[in-house]
């Protein structure tokens, strides 16, 4: 694990996530009847879970707006949710505003370029594997997973060793 990103996950106070391409792998489903769905990955939700119990708080903020990842993100306890927002900075900013956190204190977890002036502000900005190569190369660190796969395991996994808490959240399944 790389030490740059141990040390700068240790005082993670709020993990965001970005939906499309991150929580799901990009694709967009569309019903007959003009209805959308998307899939979700377990192992993605549960690490979402064991970052909450751990105490980071959570969030997504997404560009676009759907009933099913408002639906996904009550199901996880995510605490904040913001949908049909592009200006991503601009919610960060309030968000912290209403929290009392710094920058610092924020993890982001994008994969495209509306993602990256917050990947770029705060105290860690990570980019899945399946990302725009641009927003890679900008992002403090990639995921091995790809978006939709894993990737958002990984993100919370880091975050729960940075802050010793990995072993806690694995044990309490013993």
């Amino acid at each position: 694990m790389n030490n740059e990103l141990l040390q700068r996950a240790r005082g993670i106070r709020l993990a965001i996530f970005d939906v499309d391409g991150v929580l799901t792998d990009g694709r967009l489903y569309f019903l007959a009847d003009g209805s959308e769905f998307k899939t979700f990955n377990t192992l993605d939700g549960h690490g979402i879970k064991m970052l909450i119990n751990s105490g980071v708080r959570t969030a997504i903020i997404s560009g676009r707006t759907t009933p099913v990842v408002e639906r996904r993100a009550r199901n996880l306890g995510i605490q904040h949710l913001y949908q049909g927002r592009e200006d991503k900075l601009a919610v960060l900013d309030e968000l912290l505003a209403e929290l009392g956190l710094d920058y610092e204190q924020v993890a982001y977890l994008g994969d495209d370029l509306p993602d990256l002036p917050v990947i770029r502000r705060v105290g860690l900005g990570m980019a899945v594997a399946s990302a725009d190569s641009f927003v890679c190369r900008h992002a403090h660190g990639v995921t091995l997973a790809r978006g939709g796969e894993g990737a958002a395991r990984e993100f919370c996994e880091l975050i729960l060793q940075a802050q010793g808490n990995l072993e806690n959240a694995q044990g309490a399944y013993l």
